[in-house]
């Protein structure tokens, strides 16, 4: 990783700033250097970018970035298909009246537009969609997608060559400033490595013959898009495999189609994407890689050609972007997932508000519900939530009891809206369940979803009671128009059969005693709680051993984070049991306790014997405060489940001058905190 010197916005006057400086590729000008790359957001509607898919790239060029890329893998020809949906469909003019809104919609806010075409080769799903077998340089299986490849003939390369051709005119037609082919594990890709490709015919063998695909795709893109138009390579520079591409071929690829004249810019990839691992370390690096990870690899990349060089790879602080900038190791830094955590990014930085962009924690929620970031709740929705809140006609007081993630939410929307806000906090801090969260080494970033939250309400003038476990009176002395509830819950413990010789998760993360002896962690989720305390507790030198009622670790864990998990268990040699729920623990004399546990498939008992057992099953609202409330309330704390789903406030009834009263969060039902932040944003923004 590059040694990152943090440089503040202070020390730049805006105009001087190496972010915020234009940049010229050949007829494009580029307003600033902050872009967001293609990606698949899943937004589409039958392959088509309708409404919702442009509001979402919309709200980025509003927020002041120069350049956005969309369309992820999109497909040039039919058989090009993944499972699940989610590509554009480049292969029908159909799709051209929408590429031409989406530019005039993007082009009308001062940004520029580019689009990513692709093959996906023996990436591709041949069970879906049109029921097409993949194909590929050769015959092949990738781990991750599962399809086997036929060998492509040379029928198969002019179609695919042609197509790649016509996807780029559509583009053109469409009013786009650009387009982007894919290497990487893509077709072009497959092509250039020998982990794939094993031809001896012209294709195969030597680098000059394996670029030959390559080449040809990128003479007919030129050839129908003509000179004007940006025609860039997102471009794998090392595929950090024994048996792959290694950065001295990737470097002598690259020269190759610089030499052509085939290439306007390149957007920098590392490592491999055929499996999930290579791509939560390697293509899309989550939070369990540091920072910018590849940066400096690209830096060292983009000495070696005279083309601009692009790079997307956890780049997610100001910090990091100002550093790759000024000492040259980008031309243009990529900020795609900050983009989803925060897309009004430039326009705070040209505003001196750098402090206050929303930071993207690398939690890679929004690689497992696409683009859904882990506490923004309006990326991806922008067509139902506003990225920024506008006031409302009327100042109303709200109480806001519970400062876990949902109540800070619900504070913070409610202040933005112009209400008077009082924040009642049983705690020390704010944070709740997201204090313990953090306590695990794997998951220590998630504090800035409460950092962010806690200086907005500083900045909004909330008034944080913190030390304060509100009862009903307190919270009818404040005279409130509106209460909402966000208490959170406990741990869920009251279902087991001798919890009473139990710990919960809570229990291990809230102390910093280190623990010893062999454990057991009784996981009933299958979320980040039982998995991450059980690598906690390995860390400190516990003998650790996982029992989930899942048939497989992390079941509800984002894919990519789900990978890195079960890495660590097989390197940290921790043993996991799956497909058993615990019934019952009893001692087993001073200091041994039993573990009964019942097969979920069979019925059998299991018995397990260890010297602490751990438990893990989610919470119980903790909502005595809702209930002592409900009587005095307009609604009697009732939600109205229509108005919340459509938008609109909630309709008014009851006793005049009572105060309308909501639970959200945790206080209702166990969840996650993209749940609950979203629960607390949709009710909240429309006060």
């Amino acid at each position: 990783m590059a040694t990152i010197q943090s440089t503040s916005a202070a020390a730049y006057p805006v105009n001087k700033d190496p972010l915020l400086q234009p940049f010229r590729i050949k007829g494009l000008t580029l307003r600033n250097r902050i872009m967001s790359t293609s990606h698949a957001s899943f937004m589409d509607d039958g392959g088509l970018p309708m409404e919702r898919y442009q509001r979402y790239h919309e709200e980025k060029a509003k927020g002041g970035l120069a350049l956005t890329m969309f369309g992820g893998s999109s497909m040039v020809d039919v058989d090009s298909s993944w499972g699940g949906g989610g590509q554009l469909n480049l292969a029908t003019d159909e799709i051209v009246p929408h590429l031409q809104e989406f530019s005039q919609r993007i082009h009308g806010h001062g940004a520029a537009l580019m689009c990513q075409i692709s093959h996906l080769g023996r990436r591709a799903d041949a069970t879906t969609l049109n029921w097409l077998p993949a194909l590929a340089p050769s015959r092949s299986r990738e781990t991750q997608h599962r399809a086997f490849s036929r060998e492509m003939d040379e029928h198969d390369i002019r179609r695919i060559v042609k197509a790649y051709g016509a996807a780029a005119e559509r583009c053109r037609e469409g009013g786009l400033d650009g387009v982007e082919t894919l290497t990487g594990g893509h077709l072009i890709g497959q092509f250039f490595s020998p982990r794939t490709n094993f031809r001896s015919d012209r294709f195969g063998g030597s680098v000059e013959n394996r670029v030959r695909f390559g080449l040809m795709v990128h003479e007919e893109i030129r050839r129908r898009f003509g000179d004007d138009m940006i025609l860039g390579m997102r471009f794998i520079i090392d595929e950090a495999s024994e048996d792959g591409l290694s950065f001295a071929d990737c470097l002598e690829i690259a020269a190759i189609f610089e030499r052509e004249g085939l290439v306007d810019v390149f957007n920098c990839i590392f490592g491999r994407m055929d499996t999930v691992i290579a791509l939560a370390e390697q293509n899309m690096p989550g939070m369990s890689q540091p920072l910018a990870p590849f940066l400096s690899k690209v830096g060292e990349f983009r000495r070696h050609t005279k083309l601009p060089v692009f790079h997307a790879a956890r780049i997610t602080d100001i910090a990091t972007a100002r550093y790759a900038i000024r000492e040259g190791l980008l031309d243009m830094v990529a900020m795609t997932r900050a983009h989803m955590a925060d897309p009004q990014i430039v326009n705070k930085i040209m505003r001196g508000e750098e402090d206050r962009i929303r930071p993207c924690v690398g939690a890679s929620y929004c690689m497992h519900k696409k683009v859904n970031c882990i506490h923004n709740p309006a990326s991806g929705r922008e067509t139902m939530l506003p990225q920024v809140i506008s006031p409302s006609n009327e100042k109303r007081r709200v109480v806001v009891v519970g400062g876990g993630p949902a109540g800070l939410e619900a504070a913070r929307v409610c202040a933005e809206r112009g209400h008077e806000v009082v924040l009642f906090e049983a705690g020390s801090q704010p944070g709740g369940q997201l204090l313990l969260a953090c306590r695990a080494n794997q998951r220590r970033d998630l504090i800035g979803i409460i950092d962010w939250r806690t200086a907005e309400l500083a900045r909004l003038g909330v008034d944080l009671r913190c030390d304060t476990y509100a009862s009903a009176e307190d919270v009818i002395a404040e005279n409130p128009d509106v209460v909402i509830v966000a208490t959170g819950g406990l741990p869920d413990v009251d279902w087991l059969d001798g919890a009473e010789h139990c710990q919960t998760v809570w229990d291990i993360l809230s102390t910093t005693t280190d623990r010893s002896g062999d454990i057991i962690v009784y996981d009933g989720t299958g979320r980040h709680e039982g998995i991450s305390t059980t690598l906690h507790l390995n860390e400190q030198g516990c003998s650790v051993h996982l029992v989930t009622i899942d048939d497989s670790l992390a079941q509800e864990v984002e894919y990519s984070t789900r990978a890195v998990y079960r890495k660590q268990f097989q390197q940290r040699g921790i043993r996991s049991t799956m497909d058993h729920h615990l019934i019952k623990v009893s001692r087993n004399g001073a200091n041994s306790l039993t573990a009964t546990f019942r097969h979920e498939l069979t019925g059998d008992l299991l018995d397990m014997v260890a010297s602490q057992v751990v438990i893990e099953r989610g919470t119980t609202p903790l909502d005595e405060v809702f209930h002592d409330l409900k009587g005095q309330s307009s609604n009697e704390g009732e939600t109205d489940l229509d108005a919340l789903l459509g938008g609109t406030p909630q309709p008014q009834r009851g006793t005049a001058g009572a105060f309308e009263l909501h639970r959200i969060g945790d206080a209702v039902a166990s969840r996650n905190v993209h749940a609950s932040i979203y629960e607390a944003m949709r009710l909240c923004v429309v006060l």
